[in-house]
């Protein structure tokens, strides 16, 4: 009964179209009621202590960063600079969209924000430059799923939170993984590029180089401020978060001068909306899942993992499938807050280390946002492009079959991401 509570009513009102939350709210409930019985105080007792963590304050600056950055021309100049560099060689617009997207993910910390962002600058520009609108439309809704990996996610702070990790420690250890993938795809759009023939953009120019670092150059000191300041030990994240929001609203007030009072008043209330839908999945969450941790489901099912004597890179790999589905039909937020305290113990007792796993997780997530048929980048994408699922669903499928790969390497090769912390 506990297993069709927990897991059967999560999935029938998941296939009734209800959010999130409120599948995880009413399963707790439910759960309350019939098979965990438990003070009815609990409930609400539990949803109020799971906003109770200091790291958690980092989400909401860290969402209102990106939003300001978004809006305030900091990302079109960095674009616009990643472009002038890489300019001259075929393919490159295509290898810009993969490393805008990574610094975009790294200053926006949201998957669909960089989708939406890389859709308006640059999917114009290639189809210009005579890439395939099936190409064109996969590339930005796979490039932009790196932001669930690239530090500093809000992916990683919830899992750092969920499974009382460091977060600085996970941010450390995604920063190879997230190179990886964007190397990989980087490789196969050049590759596709001389194949079609696309036709050679114009070359890079020292003078437009040098015009566009210097326009970008206050751009970038968003990522010195966060990186430098998390890195070298001068801020926590949480901190660094809210030095990002000061800086990043004096440069597009103050030297860019594309946000006034009432941009900004626009910028708080799409923040507002994003944080209200995160804190509300982290709400009830919490409740769900320490409901499931007391009623002993976790333990049971190390327990039968265990008498299965199954080896460690056959857990990986079922794990990895398990994952990359839930990922398909949750966000990572949810995914990670509702998964991490039923998989971490059963990976512990294999000999995972948690660190390493919170990025096998990280990037399962990340392909799971463009994995067919429900990832969320492809309806983002339908919405931008209005372009047909059935194209969309063609043009993701090479990247999440090259990027599947780069997980498995990631999943057996751990020194990847932890040899940035020395183990």
């Amino acid at each position: 009964m506990a297993y069709l509570v927990y897991f059967g009513l999560p999935v029938l009102l998941l296939a009734l179209g209800f959010p999130i939350f409120l599948i995880l709210l009413v399963t707790a409930i439910v759960a309350v009621l019939t098979v965990t019985p438990t003070a009815h105080e609990v409930i609400q007792t539990t949803m109020f202590g799971g906003l109770d963590n200091f790291p958690l304050l980092a989400v909401p600056f860290f969402v209102l960063a990106g939003e300001i950055m978004a809006q305030g021309g900091i990302a079109r100049r960095i674009i616009a600079m990643v472009m002038a560099i890489v300019g001259g060689v075929r393919g490159s617009l295509a290898v810009t969209t993969v490393a805008a997207s990574e610094l975009f993910g790294a200053m926006s910390h949201t998957a669909v924000g960089t989708v939406i962002a890389m859709g308006r600058m640059i999917y114009p520009s290639l189809k210009e430059s005579g890439y395939n609108d099936r190409f064109a439309v996969g590339l930005i809704a796979s490039s932009g799923a790196i932001a669930v990996v690239i530090p500093p996610s809000i992916a990683m702070i919830l899992y750092a939170v969920s499974a009382e990790q460091s977060a600085v420690q996970l941010f450390t250890a995604g920063i190879l993984p997230s190179i990886l993938i964007g190397i990989i795809d980087a490789g196969f759009v050049l590759s596709y590029a001389q194949i079609k023939r696309v036709p050679l953009g114009p070359r890079a120019r020292w003078d437009v180089i040098w015009k566009t670092s210097k326009e970008a150059s206050w751009a970038l000191g968003t990522l010195a401020v966060i990186f430098g300041g998390i890195y070298g030990g001068v801020f926590t994240p949480t901190e660094a978060a809210g030095v990002a929001v000061i800086y990043s609203l004096f440069v597009t007030m103050v030297i860019y001068r594309e946000v006034d009072i009432r941009r900004f008043w626009k910028i708080l209330v799409d923040a507002a909306f994003l944080i209200s839908q995160i804190l509300l999945i982290v709400t009830s969450a919490s409740i769900y899942s320490w409901l499931l941790t007391t009623s002993g489901i976790p333990q049971q099912i190390v327990a039968s993992i265990d008498a299965m004597h199954m080896g460690k890179w056959e857990l990986l790999l079922i794990l990895n499938v398990g994952l990359l589905i839930a990922g398909s039909f949750l966000e990572p937020p949810a995914a990670i807050l509702i998964l991490t305290p039923l998989l971490l113990p059963i990976v512990r007792a294999v000999g995972v280390n948690a660190i390493h796993f919170g990025i096998i997780v990280a990037v399962n997530l990340s392909l799971g946002m463009y994995t067919p048929p429900f990832g969320l980048n492809l309806f983002s994408s339908q919405a931008i492009f209005n372009a047909p699922l059935s194209r969309i669903y063609l043009g993701v499928l090479p990247f999440l079959l090259l990027n599947f790969a780069a997980l498995l390497i990631i999943t057996y090769i751990p020194e990847i991401s932890m040899v940035l912390l020395g183990h």
